[in-house]
């Protein structure tokens, strides 16, 4: 069963925020809608779950056409689960009563049993008659995603689910979650502005700038493989240096490497683990810091231009390499994590 937009566009009076939008999340995939706030994310997660009027384009789920202009089904009638950011439990129900919320019009012996296999599969039975304002902010998001499941929705859909938790709850509520949408089997579309929760989570990523994709592909693609400068640059930290292309070559102050592009200026990304320290021949860069991160090291270099300036960099390392202010290191770059693009204009 799959989830396909085709040509999803959407407009609040004169602003266009959707511009174009095709995708398809197949069965048991966990497709991550990443991008910038106001990219039109939450809106195309809308607009699935019928809570917007599409204005064109059609939405279709296991080949039946959920939505078109002028001819939708409601909500509810779309069998589709909805994880929204504040959560939206209802107070005044227990943990089972705000799961069994979504199952009405189901026999009561039924529905207990439903609201019993989905607290199962989140790891609360033992809170089903607890309040959510006794709940942590990992449970409240998992009697979320319970409600949403027991239904058994065709597909589920969360926007920003993990966004109000704190850090190191974050990682542990998002490995439940990820074990929870792979076990259920249906469509996942995630929308995110974290391009590590992406990565984490995502079978392939859906990368959006100003209503469109700009790249489809796995988490590898996008960090490997970026299509623009943009998309490298979201992905991760990235060194910016100059280039200039020669004769199918990008000569930058830290070596040359193979490059399509024609001659002419242009910019090299280089992602911090791409830069590689005491090698045995290449330019000399002064360590202005080196800060222990948990499992790995940020060394801060500064780099001779060549023009009697300097280019600050970022080396990511293994933890414990005997740096210190004032030291000099030899630097080389990775080509595996180097990109080149052409120049940005003035």
């Amino acid at each position: 069963m799959s989830l396909r937009l085709s040509g999803i566009r959407h407009a609040y009076g004169a602003r266009e925020i959707l511009r174009g939008i095709d995708l398809e999340v197949a069965p048991g995939e966990i497709l991550c809608l990443l991008g910038p706030s106001g990219d039109g994310k939450t809106t195309l997660l809308r607009l699935v779950a019928g809570l917007e009027p599409l204005q064109a384009g059609r939405i279709e789920l296991d080949n039946a056409p959920l939505a078109e202009p002028g001819r939708e089904l409601p909500p509810e009638a779309r069998r589709i689960g909805f994880v929204f950011q504040d959560y939206a439990l209802f107070p005044h129900l227990t943990v089972a009563g705000n799961v069994a919320f979504g199952l009405g019009g189901a026999p009561r012996g039924e529905r207990a049993w439903q609201v019993a296999e989905a607290l199962a599969r989140v790891g609360l039975e033992a809170l089903a008659n607890a309040y959510p304002h006794t709940l942590s902010g990992g449970q409240q998001q998992r009697v979320a995603l319970a409600r949403a499941l027991a239904p058994r929705p065709r597909a589920l859909l969360l926007d920003e689910a993990f966004a109000s938790l704190d850090a190191r709850l974050r990682e542990q509520v998002r490995d439940d979650t990820l074990h929870v949408l792979q076990s259920a089997g249906i469509p996942a579309l995630i929308v995110t502005h974290d391009a590590e929760e992406a990565m984490f989570l995502a079978d392939r990523i859906a990368l959006m700038q100003e209503g469109r994709v700009v790249q489809l592909g796995t988490p590898e693609d996008l960090y490997l493989r970026p299509a623009s400068p943009f998309v490298a640059s979201f992905l991760g930290e990235v060194n910016r240096l100059p280039a200039r292309i020669r004769a199918g070559r990008a000569e930058t102050p830290l070596g040359a490497l193979p490059c399509t592009l024609p001659d002419g200026l242009a910019e090299l990304l280089l992602r911090p683990e791409g830069l590689r320290l005491g090698v045995a021949e290449g330019p000399t860069a002064r360590v202005e810091a080196c800060r222990l991160l948990g499992a790995t090291s940020i060394a801060h270099l500064a780099l001779p231009d060549g023009t009697g300036g300097t280019i600050h960099l970022h080396a990511r390392l293994p933890p414990g390499l005997p740096l210190r202010r004032g030291d000099q290191v030899t630097v080389a770059l990775d080509p595996e994590r180097a990109f080149v693009f052409p120049a940005p204009a003035p």
